[in-house]
């Protein structure tokens, strides 16, 4: 027997919303309306407008995926009055000191708790520290409405777990976890998501269940990272390659595979502060997952100063040599920038008085220029004394020998941060973590 409000919902007798219109929470809404009616809301008109056209403005979804929704875009928070079941997928990034920035998911819950009414409900996707959804978003969604939590309203908590770039694992096809502020609640959470997502709901105990479990899959993922990461820091000072050596270890069943590199992005890079930080609350200094973070955090400081030693070894006047870094995003085959590392290592080597040209086939120059002060040149020109494959885009994993040769001046650097090109037999100056 269906929850009540479900069929409501199921009969479009009430909407669903859906607050924050990004990567996380464009693909649900859209998934959403192909059974329930959504009303889309983002803060930022420019970016509504765009969908209104069928156009998604992080470049992850086409045209075709908005057919066959019953949606409507907009940037007017009255327009959430038609919906009693409430989705908050807005970023929850962290400040210049690492610490978490709270500022968007806490103006959602104001917004959502100035329209929010009786036997309504609001499921957070956003990653937080355990206990943030009760903590700090309840009392403001009760401050707002003047209504009473798990008497008037209920809350939920259900991780996104989103992967841009990959077409695979798609919305649909993962796992979803659910968790509800009652067994009401779980159970009407548990039927609406379920009418969506084809891989099956897990339901987590308790909220706070639910939000430590999203928040441990990126730092657990971030620990191993740095872990390849030191390990490569080793390897360089033995003269050895990090990925040969994993190679060989990789041979045995149980080895866990995983790659150094530049751990950005929203995700990965963000999400262990945010364990800290709760951490840190309750009294205890994490050293493992800490540890981690400085690990990562330093690795695009010290690929840029292995740039500038290996130039030094091969002759070249550091002041003034140009280095061309191939791929600025935080990760392959996406458009996203946010906490890209690759700006760190290009600051990093501007320190030196190394002339720096980035390109990259799908970020925004613009975006660049005012998220990190530095844009993207339309294409190479000339020759460089290094250049550095950042990104392991699908436009760079095959190019030839005769590319980079083309772009190389004499004794020229080629630096292959990913390894993609470890096996080529290029005879280049070739260096990789």
């Amino acid at each position: 027997m269906a929850h009540p409000k479900f069929q409501q919902l199921l009969n479009k007798e009430s909407k669903i919303s859906v607050i924050g219109l990004g990567y996380v929470g464009l693909p649900i809404a859209l998934e959403l309306a192909r059974h329930f009616q959504v009303v889309g809301f983002d803060i930022k008109e420019e970016r509504v407008a765009l969908m209104q056209r069928q156009e998604d403005p992080s470049k992850e979804l086409e045209a075709a995926d908005f057919a066959g929704c019953d949606i409507q875009f907009t940037s007017k928070p009255e327009d959430l009055r038609a919906a009693s079941f409430h989705v908050v997928a807005v970023p929850t990034p962290i400040n210049r000191h690492n610490l978490p920035d709270l500022h968007p998911l806490l103006s959602a819950s104001k917004t959502v708790g100035k329209i929010l009414k009786k036997g309504d409900c609001v499921v957070f996707e956003s990653t937080v520290y355990p206990g943030c959804t009760e903590d700090d978003c309840v009392p403001i969604l009760e401050a707002e409405s003047g209504l009473k939590f798990n008497v008037d309203f209920k809350v939920g908590y259900s991780p996104e777990r989103i992967n841009p770039g990959d077409k695979e694992h798609t919305l649909t096809k993962i796992l979803k976890i659910v968790s509800g502020s009652d067994a009401e609640a779980l159970e009407l959470i548990s039927e609406v998501y379920g009418a969506i997502i084809k891989a099956g709901i897990y339901k987590a105990s308790s909220i706070k269940v639910a939000e430590a479990a999203k928040i441990i899959e990126n730092t657990q993922r971030d620990v191993n990272i740095a872990l390849m990461n030191e390990l490569s820091l080793i390897f360089n000072r033995l003269d050895i390659n990090t990925y040969e050596v994993l190679e060989a270890a990789g041979t045995k069943w149980n080895f866990l595979k995983f790659f150094p590199g530049l751990v950005g992005g929203h995700c990965i890079g963000v999400d262990p502060y945010y364990l800290t930080y709760k951490a840190s609350e309750l009294g205890i200094h994490s050293r493992i997952i800490t540890g981690g973070r400085v690990i990562n955090d330093g690795m695009a400081p010290y690929i840029a100063n292995e740039v500038v030693k290996r130039l030094i070894s091969a002759g070249h006047p550091i002041n003034g040599s140009r280095v061309l870094v191939m791929g600025a995003t935080f990760k392959e085959n996406v458009s996203d920038i946010r906490n890209s590392k690759v700006a760190d290592l290009v600051h990093e080597l501007q320190s030196f008085s190394v002339q720096v040209e980035v390109v990259d086939p799908y970020a925004c120059s613009d975006e660049l220029q005012e998220e990190y002060g530095y844009g993207l040149v339309e294409a190479p020109s000339g020759r460089y004394q290094a250049v550095v494959v950042a990104v392991n885009h699908g436009d760079y994993v095959d190019l030839p020998e005769s590319y980079f040769n083309g772009l190389l001046a004499e004794k020229g650097l080629f630096v292959d941060v990913k390894g993609i090109y470890r096996n080529a037999g290029f005879s280049l100056n070739y260096w990789s973590l």
